[in-house]
């Protein structure tokens, strides 16, 4: 991808500066306002937050998360009503990214157009990974920092238009780092885990963490979990292996992150991957 990380970081700095200061002290911000893009907030504890007219969870310490899917539109309102009852609203001007076309051939054509008898294990897969995203849970693990789950060269990334066997199906939504089988994928920050799965159509041996106000991540492609669901897990664990399950062409690990609805790319958390180079390593942004 070509783009630029000096450019979103003027964007972040632009953005910390505008909305961290002046008569609004009480609410500030952190984390960059793009698609695909995740912000925390911060405001006085016991107030109320809404995100598009939609009410979010706030930490007993005030903090909140504000999510952008891959397509936002160009602003999202956040309203905060203090314990005083006075009330505050921003709106957050989002910047637009462009997205780079993949084409990956090779694949089971069944894992890229399903027979009728896939249709319903389909259906129940896709439920159990809804359900597991959807804890609402009080913890702030998020606020620990974040790290890469396995270090490699990145060979997809967010955003991207899939054309599958020639067929174009529905963008990429997460960042696929390449590894062999077997690699040790270690946690990239705190949280309990809500779904491990032995093998799901799409998504192989899949496991889901879950980080907080409806943050988690998903590891995709598995070879095998290493945890069960209920553990609490730290930043750096090793909770799985790296491999080739599900609907691939080669091994590697598919990181995902949702944030309620917002699909969001885990690039922006964790920066430029360690010791690697190429514009794949790079956050493409108008």
């Amino acid at each position: 991808m070509n783009g630029s990380k000096p450019l979103l970081t003027r964007v972040l700095i632009t953005f910390l500066l505008l909305f961290s200061t002046g008569a609004g002290a009480e609410l500030s911000f952190s984390g960059p306002p793009v698609q695909g893009g995740m912000i925390t907030g911060k405001s006085t504890p016991g107030a109320s937050v809404t995100v598009d007219g939609v009410p979010v969870r706030v930490s007993g310490e005030g903090y909140f998360l504000v999510g952008f899917d891959r397509d936002h539109s160009a602003t999202s309102l956040v309203e905060v009503r203090y314990l005083d009852g006075r009330s505050e609203s921003r709106t957050l001007n989002i910047e637009k990214r462009t997205y780079d076309i993949q084409r990956i051939d090779g694949l089971p054509q069944r894992k890229v157009t399903p027979e009728k008898m896939d249709y319903e294990r389909i259906r129940k897969e896709a439920a159990a990974i809804k359900k597991a995203r959807e804890k609402d849970d009080p913890r702030t693990d998020f606020l620990n920092g974040w790290r890469w789950p396995v270090e490699g060269p990145i060979s997809g990334v967010y955003g991207s238009q899939r054309v599958l066997n020639g067929e174009p199906r529905r963008p990429h939504y997460g960042v696929d780092i390449a590894a062999p089988v077997g690699t040790p994928v270690k946690a990239p920050a705190d949280g309990i885990v809500t779904l491990a799965h032995p093998g799901m159509f799409f998504s192989g041996v899949t496991l889901v963490l879950d980080h907080g106000h409806q943050l988690s991540s998903s590891f995709l492609h598995l070879n095998k979990t290493l945890v069960s669901v209920g553990d609490r897990i730290s930043k750096g664990d090793i909770i799985a292996e790296v491999g080739n399950s599900g609907r691939v062409t080669g091994a590697h690990l598919d990181w995902r992150m949702n944030l309620r609805d917002a699909r969001i790319d885990p690039q922006l958390l964790v920066g430029a991957m360690p010791n690697q180079a190429g514009d794949r390593n790079k956050t493409k942004i108008n």
